[in-house]
Parts: C-alpha cells; sequence; structure tokens
C-alpha cells in the first residue's frame, strides 16, 4: 500500500524498515526491480479512500502508527515501476462506489497500455463510513454497495469491449487517418451511472484488465463468482480455506461460468532466516514494533465495530454492520465455538 504501513501498523519504525520511504519513488522502483529478480509474478497495491476512525471514535491511534495513513494514490506509481521491469505484473485496488466509472475507465485502460498489458484490478466497494463522508454522499449498506458494484461492472465492460473495434485505430499516414470514425461507437448506459459517450481509449492489450475480488461475505461471493478471474482470502485454517474457495466456485457455476474459472490465493506472511529459530527470532522483533493500538484500530475499521469498548478477554457479539461482514461473523462463531468447549 502507498502508506507508511499496511496490516502490521507500526512496522515503519522498525531499523531495517523502508516503509517511511512510500512518497519517495525511489523506493517503489527499488521494490519493483527486487521484484522482478526474485521472479516474483506480481505486486498488488492494496488502497483505501478514507481514513480508519472506529476506533475510539476517532483516528488518533491510526495516524500514529502509520497504517493506511496517510495514503497516496497507487496508480501514480505503476507507470514508472513497469517502466523499470519486463515482466512484472501490477495489481491495483479502486472503488466502485466512489469513483466515476467512466473516468476509472480511462485511467486503467491507459495503465494497461503503459504496461503492456501487465495490470489487474481489484474490485472492492469500499467499507470505510469516512470515505462517504468525505466525498459528500450518505454511507451505503453493503449488500447495496454490491448491487452498484455490479451495475458499475456492466457499464465498464461496455466502454472497455464495445466502444471500439480492434481496427479502429488505423494510424494511416498515407491518408492522414488515424481513427476511423466507423468503428468506434458511442456507449449509452442509463440506470444508476448514466453515460452518453465514447471511451476515450483505443484497446489496450487486454481491453479489460485481469479482474480480482476479495469479498467472501454471501453477497461479495455472488460478485466475485460473476466477475473474477481470481479471488483472494485470508483463511488461517483448511476447513475455513475449503469452505471459502467451494463457495467461490458454485457462485461461478451460478454465473454460467465453469468452476475453476476463479483462482483462489491465501494470504501469508514469509519470514526468511537461515534457520527456523532466527525466522522466530524475527518475528518476535517484529511483533514488538508492530503497534497494538493500530491493529486495533485497523481490526475495528474492518469490523464496524469498536474494539477500545472490549478488554482483551471480552467476546464480541454479532452486530449487522456496512464493514466486512465474513471477518464479524468468522470471529463470533470462533467465540461461540469457544464457549460451548468451556462448557463441555
Amino acid at each position: 500500500m502507498a502508506s507508511p504501513a499496511q496490516a502490521w501498523t507500526g512496522l515503519w519504525a522498525h531499523p531495517d524498515a523502508q516503509g517511511h520511504r512510500y512518497n519517495d519513488l525511489d523506493y517503489w522502483l527499488e521494490l519493483a526491480r527486487t521484484a522482478e529478480k526474485g521472479l516474483i509474478d506480481g505486486i498488488f497495491l492494496a488502497d483505501a479512500l478514507g481514513v480508519n476512525e472506529v476506533y475510539e471514535g476517532k483516528p488518533d491511534a491510526i495516524m500514529r502508527s502509520g497504517g493506511m495513513f496517510p495514503s497516496n494514490d497507487p496508480m501514480m506509481l505503476v507507470s514508472a515501476m513497469a517502466a523499470a521491469t519486463q515482466h512484472l505484473c501490477f495489481g491495483i485496488t479502486a472503488n466502485t462506489t466512489h469513483e466515476p466509472p467512466y473516468l476509472l475507465a480511462r485511467r486503467l485502460s491507459t495503465l494497461d497500455h503503459l504496461t503492456k498489458g501487465r495490470l489487474s484490478w481489484n474490485v472492492v466497494t469500499g467499507i470505510l463510513a469516512s470515505t462517504a463522508l468525505a466525498v459528500g454522499v450518505t454511507p451505503i449498506a453493503h449488500d447495496k454497495r454490491y448491487d452498484l458494484a455490479d451495475e458499475f461492472m456492466d457499464l465498464m465492460y461496455k466502454l472497455w469491449e464495445e466502444s471500439w473495434d480492434t481496427a479502429a485505430a488505423v494510424r494511416d499516414k498515407a491518408s492522414r487517418i488515424f481513427t476511423e470514425p466507423g468503428l468506434v461507437r458511442k456507449v449509452l448506459h442509463a440506470g444508476r451511472y448514466r453515460c452518453e459517450g465514447y471511451h476515450l481509449c483505443e484497446p489496450s492489450p487486454q481491453r479489460t484488465p485481469l479482474i480480482y475480488a476479495a469479498g467472501s461475505s454471501g453477497r461479495g461471493t455472488a460478485f466475485a463468482g460473476k466477475h473474477a478471474e481470481a479471488a483472494f482470502t485470508a483463511a488461517n485454517d483448511m476447513r475455513s480455506a475449503k469452505r471459502i474457495v467451494s463457495n467461490y466456485r458454485k457462485a461461478a457455476e451460478q454465473s454460467g461460468r465453469s468452476a475453476d474459472s476463479i483462482k483462489v490465493f491465501n494470504v501469508a506472511t514469509v519470514i526468511v532466516a537461515p534457520t527456523e529459530a532466527e525466522a522466530r527470532d524475527l518475528k518476535r522483533t517484529y511483533e514488538e514494533y508492530s503497534s497494538e493500538k493500530g491493529n486495533l484500530a485497523m481490526m475495528s475499521s474492518f469490523l464496524g465495530i469498536d474494539l477500545s469498548q472490549y478488554d482483551p478477554d471480552d467476546p464480541i457479539e454479532y452486530v449487522e454492520s456496512n464493514a466486512m461482514q465474513t471477518a464479524i461473523e468468522a470471529m463470533t462463531k470462533l467465540m461461540t465455538a469457544r464457549k460451548c468447549a468451556s462448557a463441555i
């Protein structure tokens, strides 16, 4: 993420950490070159358009720990990193609830051109109420955001796939015609989103970038089944991972796609050292720099629950929220299971 820290808030303060250089382009170029040298397939850039301010009802813990704040626009980094590499791919997170689809389609097409087709888009609907308030709209309920995202994607596909014929950009110097007008069509879309215009970019290498999705709630899974070519999750055990993957496969089939049309990735934090003991020593050191309050603040926004109101051993009851429904369901089910085990 184009921030000092993301998942392990506070880790930027480690003597060897480089997160404080998040606003230095040289840092991103070094990262890109190192990743390509190490045969990494791609760099995935998360993003959030608002500030996490659920914890204690204010953003102080997040601001102090550098977790997702300050936050620069990740799209501005990609063309430079692409120029510094040949094979490295780039995942970009962009929000369907608050981005204008006509303008976002242009930006993603431009990056697909400049990366020569090495671009993917992580489609998110946004969970932060602070984002809605910052852009001057009323926060939208969880499932409604996905309804809007479905229509958003329909318009994006029209712009990318239907506005231009492949041969429209003729580049004919003899006739002095760059684009053949008869091969470019105006997109007409009327709904929650309205569009009457031509896609401003000629067809990029992929036209539609590879699509990622991360939601694993019922509505999020259905969205991924319809649109995603890749999905990622953060299951902590094999049973949960199997259930999540199975749900994605079923959702793809229900959308008329093959079960294996979605590739599912599970997050892992890898700590490398010559021996296991040294790796565990590094982990303990990293934990010392990881901010407890910052991490609680981060999780508060993910859950839509102010965790400052709880003692560490307090049970968390399930509540309806517009945040990550799967996360709160998992935590409350785990707590219920522990209670049952204790009773037995």
